[in-house]
């Protein structure tokens, strides 16, 4: 029976470093444009004790989202150790294409799928190259659509990338604008005899009855600025309810399709939104087994990347698997789960063993 693997992974951190002390002499106003009425101070305070971020980071003002991509990429496929004419598809999830420093909007023509063939310099015509829009989850979703193209034995080789430059697209006026952040993670998936490893299941939900305008794109909060431009904005409350209801529940889905024990599950690595948020989907999917949070289940980024999107969870797997987070790792054998929420409103989770 034919599965399907991550055999390499890569990730680009930007070097640009931005603390929470840098929006100290930011002016956040409500949605309608009147002040907030605290202190930047106090606003920061509450922010981090919510979402757990005290930095984040900013590409460089000549590097776009494909860049990243690409650097990414080249690290995946180096990890990999397979030759790049040997790749039979590239997956790129984002949301907002390549957006320019300065620029009011985003550039997808071409695909930044092909714009990263091109920069790897791959010649096969037959690797076919094309962008994902699926919001946060749009990295996993790339993944779950590179097993099904192995499966049905149209590819042996995948190359699925998740790259955004959020900074770019934020309302500096909108307290939220502090989330956000840049970056970059790819994986290549491979086909495998070994029904023992790699994927074992995974799950995909959209709602859009009530929740499909959770995450939208919306006027600035500062009634002078162009009301035209349009800058990334969310009902968080919203979101986070949304969140903790439904991703545990698809996350069980999964696992229970695996058949695998939730006593055999190893690490969550689950889409860096806002750490309390992420806590109590984790102990909310944990009590649909009547079971506590084991020590260390969760590995965590955001404090220091910051939320970059969909690269988020392949950034963190990648820093995981190298051995670049303290006190986590993955050993061969282990059991794990992937797992994002976002625009659309959008999940998905995937149950891999290594």
């Amino acid at each position: 029976m034919i599965s399907s693997k991550i055999t390499g992974t890569g990730t680009f951190i930007p070097t640009l470093k931005k603390e929470n002390t840098d929006f100290l002499n930011d002016k956040f106003l409500n949605a309608d444009g009147s002040e907030l009425g605290s202190d930047n101070e106090i606003i920061i305070e509450k922010f981090k004790a919510i979402t757990g971020i005290q930095e984040r980071r900013y590409a460089r003002t000549e590097y776009t989202s494909s860049d990243l991509a690409f650097f990414a990429a080249q690290r995946a496929i180096e990890d990999a150790g397979i030759n790049k004419e040997d790749i039979d598809y590239i997956i790129f999830a984002h949301n907002f294409g390549d957006v320019k420093t300065g620029s009011i909007q985003g550039d997808m023509l071409p695909s930044l799928a092909t714009r990263v063939k091109f920069k790897l310099k791959i010649e096969n015509p037959n690797c076919v190259a094309y962008d994902l829009l699926f919001g946060c989850p749009g990295w996993i979703q790339g993944v779950i659509q590179a097993q099904a193209f192995i499966k049905a034995g149209i590819a042996k080789k995948c190359l699925v990338i998740g790259a955004e430059t959020l900074s770019r697209v934020v309302d500096k006026f909108d307290r939220d604008s502090m989330i956000y952040s840049d970056g970059a993670g790819a994986c290549i998936v491979e086909s495998t005899s070994d029904s023992e490893a790699g994927i074992l299941s995974h799950a995909s939900q959209t709602f859009a009855k009530e929740e499909a305008y959770y995450l939208h794109y919306g006027s600035s909060y500062n009634k002078n600025e162009d009301q035209n431009v349009r800058y990334i904005k969310m009902f968080g409350r919203k979101i986070y309810e949304f969140a903790i209801t439904n991703v545990p529940a698809a996350m069980k889905t999964a696992l229970d399709q695996s058949g695998v024990s939730i006593d055999d599950v190893k690490k969550i690595f689950i889409h860096q939104a806002n750490e309390k948020m992420d806590e109590a989907i984790v102990k909310r999917f944990y009590r649909l087994f009547k079971k506590p949070v084991p020590d260390g289940v969760m590995p965590m980024s955001i404090h220091k990347l910051g939320n970059s999107s969909v690269a988020t969870v392949p950034t963190l797997l990648d820093l995981v698997l190298k051995g670049k987070i303290e006190n986590q790792h993955v050993a061969k054998g282990d059991v794990i789960i992937l797992a994002s929420v976002g625009a659309g409103m959008n999940i998905n989770a995937i149950v891999y063993k290594y």
